[in-house]
């Protein structure tokens, strides 16, 4: 699964992350492609609770450990 991210928060403003099918997962600035569509959403984490809004899975609620700060709309993309 690829996301491809763009908001403050992140290490880069826009950035792509790439999740294999082993579990692990790497992030590049700026967008890479192919880009095969599957969802948008939007990604609001204050401290430890993360808001997703997603076309595709609905609205999620979600703890994390650690504290953050980031608004993020992301595109949703298979490898």
């Amino acid at each position: 699964m690829k996301f491809i991210e763009f908001g403050i928060g992140n290490t880069w403003l826009i950035r792509t992350e790439t999740e294999l099918e082993d579990g692990s997962e790497y992030e590049e600035k700026g967008i890479k492609g192919p880009i095969h569509f599957q969802s948008i959403y939007i990604r609001i984490w204050i401290k430890k609770n993360v808001l997703i809004v997603d076309l595709k899975e609905g609205i999620k609620l979600k703890k994390k450990e650690r504290n953050e700060f980031k608004f993020i709309f992301g595109i949703t993309s298979s490898i």
